[in-house]
């Protein structure tokens, strides 16, 4: 499922026990467990305010490198055209487990979408299209009780958890106006407010201009919490690009995320553990489009809740490029995360 393109959509198979005590005491909910599926565009209980970004468009060719010493630089580019229409398998795996008050709970939700950019309008210096999704597999399952599933694509009525998300499938999520660099120019929600969730934004931020292999750019956030006093604080994020090689015109990047301001209570660091996310993205340097991505959480926060209280958020989602003919259903759901 780079927001900017889930608060309902991503807190579907939250922990129900978390939930109640984070509303009580935050006055918020908390998507612990979050299910990607809408990748990006659809709100999220921890949200990510608009990621600062350079405001300088290169217009140099995307293919072109330039020699500085012994290093040969890259320059990184979007390219999109009118008409064309992306897809992607978009696969989120997510397992929560909570201990508070002596007892535990343990979630686990798994979803795979097909995602879609249909490209309104592209000229040298903007790109406009709209971000959907096509269908979805949905599972979740809490504690001991029957696993919930859902396929988009089956004809039946999905489940209750599930109606937000089967009521936005096929409708226009947001229509996004981007340039080279993947800066937004201009962006309209339609299916909720802008939230990263640690997913990054949805259209990937290039550096303004050519890298070596080896450096590295960043795209800073905020995100908004709640202290233990119920007063709202931004958390300072960033988001640090490495560009790791470039082998036959593909680009490798490794993505970091660093919180910027320090992080003083582990009640705060429960609310922002989903923006701390590590992976890797495959970038096509000729076509200038994203190939893949995948990214990582393995967060344990003690004593968010007081005492013997304890949470620990394991995930993974993935992303990958998928050819029109190949595109039929979400996929299959594989096993939860151990």
């Amino acid at each position: 499922m780079h927001a900017t393109d889930l608060k309902r959509f991503n807190s579907i198979g939250r922990t129900i026990h978390v939930r109640r005590c984070f509303r009580r005491r935050f006055g918020m909910v908390l998507g612990i467990t979050v299910t990607t599926f809408a990748a990006f565009a659809v709100p999220g209980a921890v949200l990510a305010e608009d990621s600062a970004a350079v405001s300088v468009l290169q217009t140099s060719s995307p293919s072109e490198t330039a020699d500085q010493g012994s290093k040969q630089k890259t320059l990184l580019r979007h390219q999109l055209e009118t008409g064309d229409t992306l897809r992607y398998r978009v696969t989120h795996v997510a397992k929560t487990k909570t201990r508070m008050n002596g007892s535990e709970e343990i979630v686990n939700v798994h979803t795979t979408s097909i995602r879609q950019w249909k490209v309104l309008e592209a000229t040298d210096r903007r790109m406009t299209f709209e971000h959907s999704i096509e269908s979805v597999q949905m599972t979740q399952q809490t504690g001991d009780k029957d696993e919930i599933r859902w396929d988009s694509t089956s004809g039946e009525d999905p489940p209750r958890v599930f109606s937000v998300v089967a009521a936005q499938i096929g409708s226009p999520l947001a229509t996004v106006t981007m340039n080279g660099r993947g800066e937004e120019l201009n962006r309209e929600d339609h299916g909720g407010t802008k939230a990263s969730l640690g997913m990054g934004q949805l259209t990937l931020a290039l550096p303004e201009d050519p890298i070596a292999v080896g450096e590295s750019w960043s795209v800073p956030s905020n995100v908004q919490v709640r202290t233990d006093g119920g007063l709202v604080k931004r958390i300072k994020i960033r988001q640090k690009y490495t560009l790791e090689k470039v082998k036959a015109g593909v680009a490798t990047i490794d993505v970091r995320s660093e919180p910027l301001t320090p992080i003083e209570t582990e009640s705060v660091r429960a609310q922002v553990v989903q923006q701390l996310s590590n992976g890797s993205i495959r970038f096509d340097v000729d076509s200038g489009v994203l190939l893949e991505k995948e990214l990582n959480w393995d967060e344990t926060v003690v004593g968010f809740q007081g005492p013997g209280s304890m949470m620990e958020y394991r995930a993974r989602m993935t992303e990958e490029r998928v050819a029109d003919e190949s595109v039929q259903t979400a996929g299959r759901l594989t096993a939860p995360l151990r």
